[in-house]
């Protein structure tokens, strides 16, 4: 027999408790405790969020973000429009409700690019990049927070500017997937 711990996959992690400490209404924290490959024991501190659609809007030779400032970070950020999947919703579809209200465009088609967990050390967050072309405008609807700028940026220039500080993990993303796929 071995003392080394088990490897990830050959022991099953047992939640022994599972505790929320706090809820905000914007997220909710907390922890599991955890019996680890070793047999002892450790708490896994948690925040969970509901599930994000990031879109990459083209139109033409230009992709439409957003600029809006982040208190979190105190920094106006250059962005592609996101925002929250509300109950019932796809990706495809919270993507282009987002596009309505931040940007101002209804997309003519949209095409899910990669959905995936962000941040898995310390988020329960699962995040969708949403490609969307033949843009048409429309009424923008924002929410009483959102205070932003629409930004045509041109396609040869997005993935540049996005890493310009303060650069955003989640248009890097987008950027990135869509320029994987052909899409930019």
């Amino acid at each position: 027999m071995s003392d080394e711990p088990e490897r990830d996959g050959a022991h099953d992690w047992p939640v022994l408790e599972s505790e929320v400490e706090y809820e905000t209404g914007w997220y909710t924290g907390g922890y599991d405790l955890v019996e680890q490959p070793d047999g002892t024991q450790k708490k896994y501190y948690w925040a969970e969020l509901p599930p994000a659609a990031v879109v990459v809007p083209v139109t033409g030779d230009t992709v439409v973000m957003v600029e809006q400032y982040r208190p979190a970070i105190g920094e106006h950020c250059l962005e592609l429009p996101a925002g929250i999947v509300e109950d019932g919703e796809s990706f495809t579809t919270a993507g282009a409700r987002e596009l309505r209200e931040e940007a101002g465009f209804d997309p003519a088609g949209t095409a899910l690019l990669e959905e995936f967990w962000t941040a898995t050390g310390v988020l329960r967050h699962k995040r969708g990049i949403v490609f969307a072309e033949g843009l048409e405008p429309v009424a923008r609807d924002v929410d009483s927070n959102e205070f932003l700028e629409v930004r045509p940026v041109p396609v040869e220039e997005a993935l540049d500017r996005a890493r310009e500080a303060p650069a955003n993990d989640a248009t890097i993303e987008g950027l990135l997937l869509a320029k994987e796929a052909g899409l930019l």
